[in-house]
């Protein structure tokens, strides 16, 4: 019989935590996920990125199985390239969320992810993509945003920091929308009550496992409600202090690998008492 293996789920965040900065994987990050496959545990990756621009990264890890993306807004099965479930922000509430925040701090620029696995991601005039690498379709006005059911809605302040935006955000938005903060520049507006969390939660639950059985890691405060659902969260050391003062542990940097040092601590062991 094997021995029973440390944690059955392994749910990684992507940008600042298994993607190096340049969005790549490291040899070592791959190595040590293969590692976590042989060892009978499964990869579950819980991203802000809606599920097309996750597609190309679940090709390199080779993943036809399940990801929660678009912070917890969309459950994606890429073996079928399809959304099991999915949950829309409404966008007359995002217009007067976002009213109420221009109304405190000024004039914001404003992106949108379209639901869907073909959705587009519109920017309005004025918004600077976080991430250039990612693929955008500049409009021309903002009520241009709005053409088609939306996963969620990203914001940008000329000024404030990313943590005066978030915090401004929160105190007037209410129950509206939900208000993260997922990464450099990447203030974001979702569906109330949708997180990581609950796109976790139900992930596990279509591959019939539980909150104890898994171990989360992750870089920012959107991360917190999946550290508070598992039974163990990593933070990496690059991670916002905000994170790190709720991880269990605090691993090296998504630069250093900070993942596939874990991983290793906790698998390798196990695959070699299975060989046995």
């Amino acid at each position: 019989m094997a021995p029973p293996i440390a944690y059955s789920l392994i749910a990684t965040d992507l940008d600042g935590t298994l993607l190096r900065g340049d969005d790549t994987l490291s040899d070592r990050s791959l190595d040590a996920l293969a590692l976590v496959a042989a060892s009978g545990a499964q990869h579950l990756v819980v991203t802000g990125r809606p599920a097309p621009r996750v597609r190309p990264l679940l090709d390199i890890l080779g993943s036809t199985g399940l990801a929660v993306c678009g912070q917890g807004a969309q459950l994606y099965d890429a073996g079928a390239d399809r959304l099991l479930w999915s949950i829309t922000l409404d966008r007359e509430l995002a217009e007067t969320a976002l009213g109420k925040i221009e109304a405190e701090v000024g004039q914001v620029y404003a992106a949108v992810d379209q639901d869907g696995v073909d959705g587009l991601t519109l920017i309005e005039p004025g918004y600077l993509m976080p991430h250039p690498t990612l693929p955008a379709v500049r409009v021309r006005h903002r009520d241009d945003l709005w053409c088609e059911p939306i996963s969620k809605v990203l914001l940008r302040h000329p000024t404030l920091s990313d943590d005066e935006l978030a915090a401004t955000a929160r105190a007037v938005v209410g129950s509206l929308a939900t208000v993260t903060m997922s990464g450099p520049g990447t203030v974001e507006l979702q569906p109330c009550g949708v997180t990581k969390a609950t796109g976790l939660a139900l992930a596990a639950e279509h591959l019939g496992l539980g909150a104890h059985q898994t171990i989360a890691f992750g870089d920012m405060p959107n991360d917190i409600p999946m550290f508070d659902w598992a039974a163990r969260g990593v933070a990496m050391a690059n991670a916002h202090p905000e994170l790190k003062a709720v991880a269990d542990e605090i691993t090296l940097s998504n630069e250093d690998d900070g993942i596939a040092v874990v991983l290793e601590r906790l698998f390798t062991g196990i695959l070699t008492d299975i060989a046995q």
